[in-house]
């Protein structure tokens, strides 16, 4: 069993100053000319240099609300607008609940929108919740796209968006979308009726006339937004909030927030799509991406939920640190471990939340303890938060959390010092001899963060328990709290001397 000397490591490794290291290191990369060498060992021993992001004030781009009554093809047209299948999109009516921003660009023209649930009358319960984001993404936009379904026609639901539009005083594009044939283009123009300008007749399933309906938005928009923010080049950082349905992401975020953002209600699955919001916490702006509920079996899945756990994927990808929220008045799943491991697999930064903390009584937290022994030991090492997303209890505890995995996450370890540390652990505790032979390790460089990856070139194969060991003993030096790490190695054979 490897382990133990950690203290006498740590002593011996603060003795050694930094031009000694260097001094040690350099030698130790001077040995392995002695070795066989390929160019990606070249490149990977080349000096590594990580670049600072530059966070200079940037100006917003417009902003388009896209707005109208459930199931008339917002989300398609979104997709058509944006040219890929981000929006979710399914023949059942109020698929889209929360409001939704992408980047969109037409003829040179940047500019973001915003998809929105549909908006009804006279609504009750989670429908007028959505009819209320549907209002406030209006409110916050500088041009709207009003959809209406041309095979209908214009019913008392859209009538009530139409006057709803006319308190905003903004521009208004109206399209007339499922405009398949001739004859339903000629019977878009009945909608110059509705005393909202030109109705454009467009096919958002095959993008016909969806050119004219944009050329006449991006004459309406200003160069730059006049409601949105100005945004930091690089942006705050980006965390991911991730769980099982229903165990408080949407309800976290608002109260993170400060406002209802997104759509919250006891319905498993509310959010479907990823909704970004920008929350100050600890007197800095973070970008908090509200993801959806993933279900059991992804190749169970149909429709909306299919393709909301796609995203969900897709979210992690954008962010850099995942907020795992583990609800802790229920036992912990097979699903909440699935979840956590899809985290650490995306080598994103890690905290966990434990939400509902403050319902815990003493029974529970006893065998909750057990649990979290049991099924998230391979998870030790990211931080913990206790905390309830309903009242905010702890909130204010996230931000030390985050700041911890993210520092860890971009943590760059000087060769000196990281070859120094290697000498110590294997003089400490060398590799078992194996067949009569002992690998040693020649040296070892970090070749990138975000997370740490560290490359060994060795004599031999190291055995999977002392690369582990080595692992962990990485991050109990140099605190990589907080971040998956990777450490590899790469054989090399000397070279044979020519006679």
């Amino acid at each position: 069993m490897l382990g133990g000397g950690n203290e006498d490591i740590s002593e011996r490794l603060a003795a050694i100053d930094d031009t000694e290291a260097e001094a040690r290191a350099q030698a130790l990369r001077e040995g392995l000319a002695d070795y066989e060498l390929d160019d990606e060992d070249a490149a990977l021993l080349a000096d590594w240099i990580d670049g600072e992001e530059q966070r200079d004030a940037r100006r917003p781009d417009p902003v388009v609300a896209v707005v109208g009554r459930p199931n008339v093809g917002k989300s398609t047209l979104v997709n058509r607008v944006i040219g890929r299948r981000e929006a979710v999109v399914e023949d059942t009516p109020g698929v889209t609940r929360d409001r939704v921003s992408y980047k969109a660009e037409w003829n040179g023209k940047n500019f973001t929108l915003v998809d929105t649930g549909g908006w009804e009358q006279d609504a009750k319960g989670i429908n007028k919740r959505v009819a209320d984001q549907a209002e406030l993404a209006v409110q916050n936009a500088d041009a709207v796209l009003l959809v209406l379904d041309v095979t209908v026609g214009v019913t008392a639901t859209d009538e009530g968006v139409v006057n709803m539009l006319r308190r905003v005083k903004k521009p208004i594009i109206v399209v007339a979308n499922k405009a398949d044939s001739p004859q339903l283009e000629i019977e878009a123009t009945a909608l110059w009726s509705l005393g909202m300008g030109e109705p454009f007749p467009v096919s958002a399933l095959h993008g016909k006339g969806s050119g004219d309906a944009l050329d006449a938005l991006v004459n309406a928009l200003p160069e730059f937004s006049e409601v949105a923010e100005a945004e930091l080049e690089g942006g705050p950082r980006r965390v991911a909030l991730i769980g099982r349905p229903n165990v408080g992401k949407s309800s976290l975020l608002n109260k993170l927030a400060g406002s209802d953002r997104v759509v919250v209600d006891d319905t498993a699955g509310t959010t479907r799509d990823p909704v970004d919001e920008i929350v100050m916490l600890g007197g800095e702006p973070w970008r908090f991406i509200d993801t959806a509920g993933i279900r059991r079996r992804v190749h169970l899945q149909q429709g909306a939920d299919f393709y909301a756990s796609l995203r969900t994927q897709t979210a992690l990808e954008r962010a850099e640190v995942a907020v795992v929220l583990l609800a802790v008045d229920e036992v912990l799943s097979e699903q909440d471990v699935r979840i956590l491991q899809m985290a650490v697999d995306s080598g994103r930064a890690l905290v966990l939340a434990f939400n509902k903390w403050d319902t815990l009584d003493d029974e529970r937290r006893f065998y909750l303890e057990r649990e979290i022994e049991r099924d998230l030991a391979h998870v030790a090492w990211a931080p913990r938060v206790n905390m309830s997303a309903k009242t905010g209890w702890h909130k204010d505890k996230l931000v030390p959390a985050l700041h911890t995995a993210l520092d860890s996450w971009d943590r760059r370890i000087p060769t000196g010092r990281l070859n120094a540390f290697l000498g110590e652990i294997v003089a400490a505790h060398p590799h078992p001899v194996r067949g009569g032979k002992q690998p040693r390790i020649l040296f070892g460089t970090q070749v990138a963060s975000r997370p740490p990856k560290f490359v060994l070139f060795t004599t031999g194969f190291l055995d999977p328990g002392y690369r582990r060991f080595i692992q962990r003993r990485i991050r109990e030096t140099f605190g990589f709290e907080g971040t998956p790490l990777e450490v590899t190695m790469r054989v090399r054979e000397k070279r044979q001397r020519k006679r």
